[in-house]
């Protein structure tokens, strides 16, 4: 099927999918941020106050683990399938969470949504990049990023209202009708021309590559925290994590269909785009875990107004993304991702100064700044790295991109609540009042921003590394994966 730049749309023949596309990622994208503002509900009713950290974790743990698996199965069975069994898995996870009877079982549960999700996000992603051009894909993945600054908004907000005036179990039961339409939607007007062929699944590789995330991302999240780094536990948590790698590596290399082909860290430019989804991902959590604390600690603002200034991060985020096109048209994908760099490390400088001088507005700007350079940055190199493969070897490296920025995104976790923790234990001197001190805090932000800044640095070069010229695969308009009408 030939199409042009001007399909581009909700009216268009693929319009539907786009609506589609943009209702699973909303999905995802809303429940990652509902549950924020809902937690103190969820604790007085269920109890288990210090386990609800493990909300968030696990649910950021399983969706990390099966990314490479899902992205794998769909360069061999289409992405139709494996988005409809996400949307299932993330429906039934949803509806358990909805009536858990206790917080194990909502920790449990919420593994379970994040399984689902491991699939939603990249497969419409990988189908975004199969049925639009190179010319559409920035402004079609504009859309999609919207719907993520749409969801820094509506989900808190969501949230908060579910928990105080009906119950928090609803933030999880609204997600029934949506995962119904959404699957209607995507069965209804998406339809894949795959060459039906017998596959020889990984099991072995998938098994050790869960298995070893597994053991990294819970020894990243827990060490500092369950037990000190240096503890017998942590120790022998990465020995056996890096052993459970190395296996992988080795099973890779005999596998038939390996689930995460070591190819896509061989080539310079899917390398350079991982890495650069790694900084990313570091960068974007350490903003979002300090920049309300900061503004509600020491500047003293409401929890709305933190909220909306850290909103403007996502709000810039779109913006820039939409019209990354024009630019990587004209002057290619490595100029844009470092003028991308460039601006969010200016934001992130800001921000970095900004915090000896606090200011509500300020912050909210350099937020913003931080966006419109990551929207430059992000979309760009993963349309980059698309662009450069076929379609049987799209779903991989856009699983590999996205399951990178999770682990950036839990690496960051750890090792920026670490160099926090270390500021607030020596300002104060008494790690449960550390929160409460302004001062103690405030160096604490400080060195948070300014890890944030040295990440940035890092990408950078990342991003000097990419090739200055990216080849496009022709893909033919008879090859598997082509949507029919």
């Amino acid at each position: 099927m030939t199409v042009t730049t001007a399909d581009v749309g909700f009216r268009s023949e693929r319009g539907p999918i786009l609506i589609a596309l943009m209702l699973t990622t909303g999905l995802v994208a809303i429940d990652s941020t509902i549950l924020a503002t809902a937690v103190p509900s969820v604790v007085k009713d269920l109890g288990g106050l210090t386990s609800f950290p493990w909300l968030f974790s696990i649910y950021l743990l399983a969706q990390a683990v099966s990314v490479p698996i899902y992205a794998k199965l769909a360069d061999t069975v289409g992405r139709k399938p494996i988005i409809l069994f996400g949307i299932a898995l993330f429906f039934a996870g949803s509806v358990l969470c909805g009536f858990a009877w206790s917080m194990p079982a909502l920790i449990a549960f919420r593994a379970l949504q994040g399984l689902g999700a491991g699939a939603v996000q990249p497969m419409a992603i990988t189908i975004a990049g199969d049925i639009y051009t190179l010319a559409e894909r920035a402004k079609v993945q504009g859309y999609l990023a919207s719907v993520w600054a749409i969801s820094s908004v509506v989900g808190p907000t969501l949230g908060g209202l579910f928990s105080q005036f009906v119950s928090w179990r609803w933030i999880f039961f609204v997600n029934i009708p949506l995962c119904l339409i959404a699957a209607w939607m995507i069965a209804r007007t998406f339809h894949e021309n795959i060459e039906r062929t017998r596959h020889r699944v990984d099991y072995v590789g998938s098994v050790l590559l869960t298995a070893a995330l597994t053991v990294f991302i819970v020894a990243v999240l827990e060490g500092g925290q369950a037990w000190p780094w240096t503890a017998p536990v942590s120790i022998c948590a990465f020995a056996l994590g890096a052993l459970l790698l190395l296996a992988f590596v080795l099973a890779e290399r005999r596998a038939a269909e390996p689930v995460l082909p070591l190819w896509v860290l061989s080539r310079r430019l899917l390398l350079t785009t991982t890495l650069i989804s790694v900084g990313v991902g570091a960068a974007l959590l350490g903003l979002t875990s300090y920049v309300p604390t900061f503004l509600e600690g020491v500047s003293h603002v409401s929890p709305i107004a933190s909220g909306l200034a850290l909103a403007s991060l996502a709000i810039g985020w779109p913006i820039a993304a939409s019209q990354s096109g024009r630019l990587y048209l004209r002057i290619g994908f490595r100029s844009t991702v470092l003028i991308g760099m460039v601006v969010a490390l200016a934001g992130a400088v800001a921000l970095a100064v900004v915090v000896y001088t606090p200011s509500l507005w300020l912050t909210a700007v350099s937020c913003f700044v931080v966006g419109l350079g990551m929207g430059l940055v992000a979309t760009p190199s993963l349309i980059a790295a698309q662009t450069s493969v076929s379609w049987s070897e799209r779903g991989v490296v856009t699983g590999t991109n996205l399951f990178a920025r999770s682990m950036g995104s839990a690496v960051g976790v750890a090792i920026f609540g670490a160099i926090g923790n270390s500021h607030l234990a020596g300002g104060s001197g008494a790690g449960a009042t550390a929160l409460a001190d302004p001062a103690s805090l405030q160096a604490a932000t400080a060195a948070v921003f300014l890890a944030v800044v040295v990440v940035l640095v890092a990408t950078v070069a990342a991003g000097v590394a990419m090739p200055r010229v990216v080849t496009e695969f022709e893909t033919d308009p008879a090859a598997p994966g082509k949507m029919v009408a």
